[in-house]
């Protein structure tokens, strides 16, 4: 997918079963990564690799280092601390009025429907209407091979910011 304004985009890069198990053994190292820096004395909890197929709605994430056209995996972090990205909502992708079959619809009308569905999903998560909001949104959408070969019709939604980052869940907010 082309990266848009605000926009990343979700591709589904190797294998679902390869990535499982690569993020199963992550999510385990990571978590015992954790473990073992608080008896170190280390600060804050360890990033902890998400597959974008499991984004759960109000988890937090720190921001893409690098911009990818294919994004399998996210890190999410506790939303209590500094974050930059927040999934608010999941939105099955849903064809125009009169477009049949199932045929894959291009990086353009999916990021034109994502641009409409978040926007309209932001105010039942934060509280305020997206034109009133300090706040911004992007989000993930399937790729042509995730489409085909994973049956990925889903869009997640993620509250972002420019400037400082959060420190608290974006949820009714009203920010």
């Amino acid at each position: 997918m082309v990266l848009g304004p605000l926009a990343q985009h979700r591709r589904s890069g190797a294998g679902a079963i390869g990535r499982m198990i690569g993020i199963g053994a992550t999510t385990v190292c990571l978590t015992g990564c954790s473990f073992f820096s608080g008896l170190r004395g280390d600060d804050g909890p360890q990033p902890v690799e998400v597959s974008v197929f499991n984004v759960q709605i109000g988890q937090c994430f720190a921001a893409q280092q690098e911009i990818q056209a294919e994004i399998a995996t996210l890190s999410a972090i506790p939303c209590d601390g500094p974050h930059r990205q927040e999934a608010y909502a999941t939105v099955a992708y849903q064809p125009p009025a009169g477009v049949q079959g199932d045929a894959f619809p291009g990086d353009a009308a999916l990021k034109s429907w994502a641009d409409a569905n978040c926007a309209e999903q932001f105010q039942n998560y934060v509280g305020i209407s997206y034109l009133d909001s300090s706040l911004f949104f992007t989000y993930l959408v399937p790729s042509a091979r995730g489409w085909e070969q994973e049956n990925d019709r889903s869009v997640v939604c993620f509250i972002t910011t420019t400037g400082a980052e959060l420190t608290s869940s974006a949820k009714a907010s009203k920010l």
